[in-house]
């Protein structure tokens, strides 16, 4: 009787969990690969049926799907919107980086007390808000801010790099503040023990010993603004231009596509371009994702 019951517990607790969780992992493993599978098969038709060559494709400025050029192919550059998104995302990255270690700084060293019940809840609430209220503030008040005081039309690429900083700054912000928090009682320690200040603790101590965390950070956040497409869309312009300054409309890969793929027949060398730009989206996200294994790794070897 007992050891029925020890079977049935068994069976109930132990073997249903392994059986559960092995069943979510595979599944999530397949996904994974159908997901890939799918988007690499779809994009490569772009170089495969429609000839277009991959140095055309990513440096080429040319972009006119619907006509043909002297060999016969379609004009399918991208290298307008991948160098906006290129732009958008490291002006977001330059600028939200320093106030977000120093948000981080405040709340771990600074004012713990403050930061812990008042700044971080609020930075939570800052990543968990949908990008298409960001997209929306920036619509209703950053573009006709801009337009009526700085010049232009108000749809530019500093409109969507100030809604990227304000978007990926939580990110960012976290992250330092974890890996600020992490370090070891005793650096802060031994640097007021030879005399040093408590700034000088934090600029040469602190910050130095946590840089590893707060670079993933910054990958996080720059992975984040690359993949952005919905609020940026929404103020950036969409302009298929190289924007020559601040004012100027532009574009990326990730407005292109979610303005275009509903407007292309399937099939066709317009929509087989945006699957290969989504297909050279997932790259760049593979990229960013070793990035962040490698920074981890080197945290892991000290």
């Amino acid at each position: 009787m007992g050891s029925s019951i020890n079977k049935k517990d068994y069976i109930k607790k132990e073997l249903f969990g392994k059986i559960y969780s092995t069943f979510c992992g595979l599944l999530i493993i397949v996904l994974t690969i159908s997901i890939v599978f799918f988007i690499a098969s779809k994009g490569i038709v772009t170089f495969t049926r429609n000839h277009v060559s991959v140095i055309d494709f990513i440096f080429s400025s040319k972009w006119a799907p619907e006509s043909l050029n002297s060999n016969g192919t379609p004009q399918l550059g991208s290298a307008i919107f991948i160098v906006g998104s290129i732009l958008v995302s490291l002006f977001a990255v330059i600028v939200s980086t320093p106030l977000s270690v120093c948000a981080a700084i405040f709340m771990t060293e600074i004012s713990p007390k403050f930061g812990e019940k008042l700044l971080r809840p609020s930075i939570e609430l800052f990543v968990g808000i949908p990008s298409v209220v960001y997209g929306w503030i920036g619509l209703s008040v950053l573009v006709p801010f801009i337009r009526k005081n700085i010049g232009g039309l108000g749809f530019s690429f500093l409109a969507g790099g100030i809604v990227l900083t304000i978007m990926i700054m939580p990110t960012i912000a976290s992250v330092a503040s974890d890996s600020l928090k992490a370090l070891p009682l005793n650096y802060k320690e031994a640097s007021f023990a030879l005399g040093a200040t408590r700034w000088q603790t934090i600029r040469k101590v602190l910050l130095p010993a946590a840089a590893p965390g707060i670079f993933t950070g910054v990958v996080l956040g720059l992975a984040r603004a690359f993949g952005e497409a919905l609020a940026v869309q929404m103020v950036i312009g969409n302009s298929i231009k190289i924007p020559s300054g601040l004012l100027d409309p532009t574009t990326t890969l990730t407005s292109i596509i979610t303005m275009d793929m509903g407007n292309t027949v399937s099939g066709s060398a317009w929509n087989n371009a945006l699957w290969s730009m989504a297909l050279l989206l997932l790259l760049i996200s593979f990229g960013f994702i070793l990035i962040i294994r490698k920074i981890s790794s080197r945290r892991s070897m000290r």
